[in-house]
């Protein structure tokens, strides 16, 4: 009876104001222009304010970061912080899903008095220090800077009720799990503890075993599923040269209408090569990885959001949780190494249930990689064949570029022409020296002998044995003589 009760109540929610949220919640909702919940928003929300633990898992771009950032505005809305004691905090894996957390927050929060601190690297700790020490509600920070601070002394963690761990199969994946774990044994025992990612491997189910209490599971599609409302198509090319895959990255912008686009590199290196050689065919893309300062991938990131950027070529960075609204193609340059990062990359186009496309170009060598994928996703990709693009030619197209270490300009290697010649054949050029000039020879009829004359005594320090070179005529010039 109970289940059906549930079942039915479900099935009556279709605004937010029958999740129970507060009057100036819903207006500041309805000012971004939303008034229908998500799936995960509306079977996590109630539980969230019922304060219960929550295991969450949805596709990327179905709306799970409202779905703890507005219970969290209400449930925060009566109290106040102390200083360096936050009241609840939120760990993201990259400073771009932090600052975009941090954006939700501000959004949500308008008619709010609640304090908010960003702790992201990159950044200088003197503002940082500064917002700790006036007190804040909510604290949202990478890991590596969340412990560098608390190892300073400058925040207390005996106060935080609320504690959110985002995109956790991304921590898993960029390592940060022994941080999380060391945050969270600072944590007190009595709070709150939310747990959303958009894929569930054995892993990550183990963590949240241990991080949670009695959790409610929140899975409102398969983990790792895609959205239908994304076409996806295989790009099969017939040879893994860089130069043909660039050939056909080219072909599909100019023959697509593309409004703007993700281009995934599985390397940064690749990332600022592709950057380069787009921007020399004239089209309008920006680059985006983790080598870049914070700065530069914050101005990146908002003129791509603000459309001064069409195109945006980038590594995994830029995979998890981006919310930028309207993208209508996703690229993949590379077949991505882990069959779960695609699904995160095609994700980030056909978001809030609009259309959107995604192409991967495939070689022969990413066949196990291309299989890991369909096996992940459970269905097959659609096949597509680039009639048009010419084939590669060592003699006409231009030398690979081949980046080199330490930001010096990179040099081609040697053709396949040069390497095809015997050294023996090679032509070889003598390098040119500078030579001292010949010595001036004196005409035999302007030569006079001078004869050196015996010492009448012996030499000082030679006994009775003068040494012979001391005996030998001089030949001198007659303009010296």
């Amino acid at each position: 009876m109970a289940r059906q009760l549930i079942i039915e109540f479900s099935a009556q929610v279709t605004t937010f104001a029958d999740l129970g949220l507060s009057d100036d919640l819903l207006k500041a909702i309805q000012d971004v222009g939303y008034t229908t919940p998500t799936p995960i928003q509306e079977q996590a929300i109630p539980h969230v304010l019922m304060m219960r633990d929550v295991l969450g898992c949805a596709q990327t771009g179905t709306g799970k970061t409202a779905g703890f950032t507005l219970p969290m505005i209400e449930m925060l809305a009566n109290g106040r912080a102390r200083a360096r004691m936050p009241r609840s905090l939120i760990l993201e894996p990259t400073r771009e899903l932090a600052t975009q957390v941090a954006e939700n927050f501000r959004t949500y929060g308008k008619y709010h008095k609640l304090t908010m601190a960003l702790l992201i690297g990159g950044e200088t700790m003197g503002a940082q220090i500064s917002s700790l020490d006036r007190g804040v509600d909510v604290l949202i920070a990478t890991p590596g800077r969340m412990i560098d601070l608390f190892e300073r002394g400058k925040i207390m963690l005996n106060d935080i009720k609320i504690f959110v761990i985002d995109e956790a199969d991304r921590m898993l994946d960029m390592g940060f799990i022994p941080d999380v774990e060391k945050i969270a044994s600072l944590l007190p025992p009595l709070k709150q503890t939310l747990f959303f990612s958009a894929t569930m491997p054995p892993e990550i189910r183990k963590l949240a075993d241990r991080f949670l209490k009695n959790p409610k599971t929140v899975t409102v599609s398969p983990p790792a599923s895609t959205a239908v409302n994304i076409r996806q198509v295989l790009i099969n090319l017939p040879s893994g040269d860089d130069w043909q895959k660039r050939e056909a990255l080219r072909t599909l912008l100019r023959r697509e209408n593309v409004q703007n686009a993700f281009i995934f590199c599985n390397r940064k290196r690749d990332v600022a090569l592709l950057h380069k050689s787009l921007q020399k065919h004239g089209f309008n893309v920006g680059a985006l990885h983790g080598d870049m300062d914070q700065s530069s991938r914050t101005e990146t990131l908002e003129k791509f959001r603000s459309g001064g950027i069409t195109f945006l070529a980038c590594s995994d960075v830029a995979a998890r949780g981006l919310d930028i609204a309207d993208v209508s193609h996703v690229f993949n340059f590379d077949v991505p190494f882990n069959a779960e990062d695609y699904v995160h990359r095609i994700g980030r186009t056909g978001r809030a249930g609009k259309n959107g496309t995604s192409y991967t170009l495939v070689t022969p060598d990413d066949g196990k990689q291309v299989a890991a994928i369909e096996h992940l996703i459970k269905q097959k990709i659609e096949r597509e064949v680039i009639a048009d693009l010419p084939a590669p030619d060592p003699q006409a197209r231009p030398r690979r570029e081949v980046a080199s270490p330490r930001g010096r300009r990179a040099r081609p290697p040697r053709s396949d022409s040069r390497r095809s010649t015997p050294r023996e054949q090679e032509p070889r050029i003598a390098p040119v020296a500078t030579l001292a000039p010949p010595p001036t020879i004196v005409p035999p009829q302007e030569r006079v002998v001078r004869e050196t004359p015996a010492p009448k005594a012996a030499a000082a320090g030679f006994g009775d044995n003068l040494p012979a070179f001391l005996r030998r005529p001089v030949v001198i010039s007659k303009g010296s003589a």
